[in-house]
């Protein structure tokens, strides 16, 4: 399967891998102590709804402005969100086996599954609804539309699903 726009995607995770090399490992472990393993099957069971929806867990630079923004995306669509910010992201991306070509610039997850980039809200809740037998959705790099990229242009992409074994389908497209 061909993905649109690979070279960018492939350029903007070095750009993000690059951030902040520093933080060690343990900080690292620390912070992500409660995240299910990856090979944990996948359900909802450990999703925490809450009065005002469904609890995600937001692993994003602090400094990124459109990581913010997606944020304030989910909020305005009924999800709680905790935020940890951390300037190196690499080991979250691994430890949820998102490979290289459909990393973008944050890492959100309900239950076991992983959100990758600016994914819209409506999709998540349709896949939520649907509990796909799949790792998480993900739209590589930054296009601008989605939500948090929200400009003057607005290029179509696509929301790929994966799975553990590296498998990607298009599930959506915007």
């Amino acid at each position: 399967m061909r993905i649109k726009g690979l070279g960018f995607v492939l350029a903007g995770s070095m750009l993000f891998s690059g951030c902040a090399k520093e933080e060690t490992q343990s900080a690292v472990a620390s912070a992500d102590a409660a995240i299910p393993v990856a090979d944990t099957p996948v359900s909802l069971a450990s999703a925490t709804p809450t009065a005002s929806g469904t609890v995600v867990k937001v692993y994003k630079d602090p400094n990124c402005g459109c990581c913010a923004k997606w944020v304030d995306h989910m909020k305005e669509n009924g999800f709680t969100v905790e935020v940890m910010d951390m300037p190196d992201l690499s080991m979250i991306k691994q430890k949820y086996m998102i490979g290289d070509a459909l990393r973008s610039c944050h890492t959100a997850v309900i239950g076991d599954y992983a959100f990758e980039g600016h994914v819209p809200a409506d999709v998540i809740k349709k896949m939520l609804a649907e509990k796909p037998a799949i790792a998480g959705l993900a739209v590589p790099g930054m296009p601008s539309g989605s939500p948090g990229m929200e400009g003057a242009t607005k290029e179509r992409y696509d929301i790929l699903t994966f799975d553990r074994a590296g498998k990607t389908t298009v599930y959506a497209q915007r």
